[in-house]
C-alpha cells in the first residue's frame, strides 16, 4: 500500500456530468483551465479520467492548490485524497490512518463504486469502514449532519479515501461557451455581473468608458482592482479603456437633460459592439438589473439595446439590490466597488431622467448630435490592457 500522505486531489465535475456527446470537450476545457491555474507550479500532474480529474502532487504542498481550485469553474467539489489497492482490508486502515489524525468529531462514510464488478456493495464498504473507524477512534456516526464525511472512491484498478473537501466554482469551465464582451463601469453591479458571464463559462474582456478630466486616474485604477479581483477566475482580462468625454460632452451640450442618459447608453452600446466585434466576442453582458435605475426600465433597454445587432446579456436582470451586493462580496468586488471614485455614468447629474422614452423623441434628441465622427475617434483612441491573476499587474499593449 502507498503511504499516508496526501498525494492526490481528486476533482469531481460539476454540470459537466450531464453532457452527452460534448463531455469530452467541457473535461478538456476543465483540464485546460486547472493546468493553465497551476502551471507555475512545478512537480504536479493533471490527469484526465471519465468522471475525475486526479491531480498528483508528487510531494507539492497542498495548501495553494486547494486554494486557486476554488476560483476555476466547473468543478463541483474536490478532495485531498489518499490512494491504495482495492482490497477491502487496506480500504479501512487507511481510512482509519486519515481519521486518527481528526479531533474526535462526527463522520459518515460514503462510497462511490466507478466499477461495478468490484466484489463488495457500496453498502458493505461503508460498514467495514465505519466499524474499524469506531473501533479504532474516539469519532462517533452521524449519517444526517456529520462533521466529516469519509469518502471512498473505488475505480478499476484503484481505490482513493478522502476526509478533506471543498466546494467547488460550479458552473461551466470558462471559455466553453466563447468569448463576450462585459461592460464594466466601476460600481456593485457589473463586476458580479462578469463574475456570472464566466461562471456560465464564457471567456470575458471588458470595456470601460472614461471621461477625463472629469473622471480620475483613481476611477480607473478602481477598474482595474476590480478586474485583478476578477482575473482569478479566468487567469487573465483584457481592459478596452474607452476615452468618452467628446461623446459626453455632445450629448449634455446639445439634447434634452431628461435624455442624456438614454442618449449616452446608446452610444456605450454603438462602441461596445464595435470593439467587441473587433475582438471576436459573440455578445455584450452588463450589470443591469430591470428598473432599479431610470436607464434600466424595460421601455428603456428597448430604445437604448436597438442601436446594435449583437446580443446583449443581462445576468442580474431579475435580482434586486440586496441579492447584487451579497454576491459581490462573496466574490470580494464589493469593498472595491464603493470607493468614492464617480465614472462617466454619475459625473453629469440629471434632474428629471426619462424612465420610459418614445423612440421618436429619442431619435430626435439624437439627431442634433454630430456623434458619427466623435464614434469613431473613440473607438480609434481606445486603449487596452491586460490584467493577470499571476503578476497582479496591468500592462498597455
Amino acid at each position: 500500500m502507498e503511504n499516508f500522505n496526501a498525494e492526490y486531489i481528486v476533482v469531481r465535475y460539476g454540470e459537466l456530468s450531464t453532457k452527452g456527446k460534448n463531455r469530452k470537450d467541457f473535461v478538456k476545457y476543465l483540464a485546460d483551465q486547472i493546468h493553465y491555474r497551476l502551471i507555475d507550479i512545478k512537480g504536479i500532474k493533471i490527469q484526465k479520467t471519465y468522471s475525475r480529474i486526479i491531480i498528483h502532487l508528487n510531494g507539492v504542498s497542498e495548501d495553494e492548490i486547494v486554494l486557486r481550485l476554488a476560483t476555476v469553474f466547473g468543478i463541483s467539489s474536490y478532495s485531498v485524497a489518499i490512494r491504495c489497492s482495492l482490497d477491502l482490508t487496506e480500504i479501512t486502515q487507511a481510512a482509519v490512518s486519515l481519521m486518527k489524525i481528526e479531533m474526535p468529531t462526527t463522520f459518515k462514510v460514503e462510497t462511490r463504486r466507478q466499477d461495478k464488478n468490484y466484489p463488495f456493495m457500496s453498502d458493505d464498504v461503508n460498514r467495514a469502514v465505519a466499524t474499524e473507524i469506531l473501533e479504532q477512534t474516539e469519532h462517533k456516526v452521524d449519517v444526517h449532519k456529520p462533521e466529516i464525511r469519509v469518502k471512498v472512491e473505488i475505480q478499476s484498478d484503484k481505490s482513493y479515501i478522502m476526509t478533506k473537501s471543498y466546494p467547488g466554482a460550479q458552473g461551466y469551465p470558462v471559455g466553453v461557451a466563447g468569448k463576450m464582451m462585459v461592460m464594466l463601469s466601476g460600481g456593485i453591479d457589473s463586476p458580479v455581473a462578469a463574475y456570472l458571464t464566466m461562471k456560465r463559462g464564457a471567456e470575458i474582456e471588458c470595456i470601460h468608458f472614461a471621461a477625463p478630466p472629469y473622471t480620475s486616474q483613481q476611477a480607473q485604477q478602481k477598474v482595474i482592482q476590480l478586474a485583478e479581483i476578477l482575473s482569478a477566475y479566468q487567469g487573465r482580462i483584457k481592459i478596452h479603456v474607452v476615452p468618452f468625454t467628446a461623446l459626453q460632452m455632445e450629448i449634455y451640450q446639445k439634447a434634452n437633460p431628461s435624455y442624456a442618459i438614454t442618449l449616452m447608453r446608446r452610444m456605450m452600446y454603438r462602441i461596445a459592439e464595435r470593439i467587441a466585434q473587433k475582438n471576436n466576442c459573440l455578445a455584450i453582458s452588463n450589470g443591469e438589473s430591470m428598473g432599479q435605475v431610470a436607464s434600466q426600465t424595460l421601455q428603456s433597454m428597448q430604445v437604448i439595446g436597438e442601436v446594435i445587432s449583437m446580443l446583449v446579456l443581462r445576468p442580474v436582470v431579475s435580482y434586486d439590490k440586496l441579492e447584487i451586493i451579497d454576491l459581490a462580496n462573496k466574490i470580494q468586488t464589493y469593498e472595491t466597488s464603493i470607493q468614492p471614485y464617480e465614472d462617466c455614468c454619475t459625473i453629469f447629474t440629471v434632474t428629471n431622467p426619462v424612465t420610459k422614452p418614445k423612440h421618436d423623441w429619442v431619435l430626435m434628441e439624437e439627431n442634433k448630435l454630430d456623434y458619427i465622427d466623435l464614434l469613431e475617434t473613440a473607438v480609434n483612441d481606445t486603449v487596452t490592457l491586460i490584467v493577470s491573476e499571476r503578476e497582479k499587474r496591468s500592462d498597455y499593449l
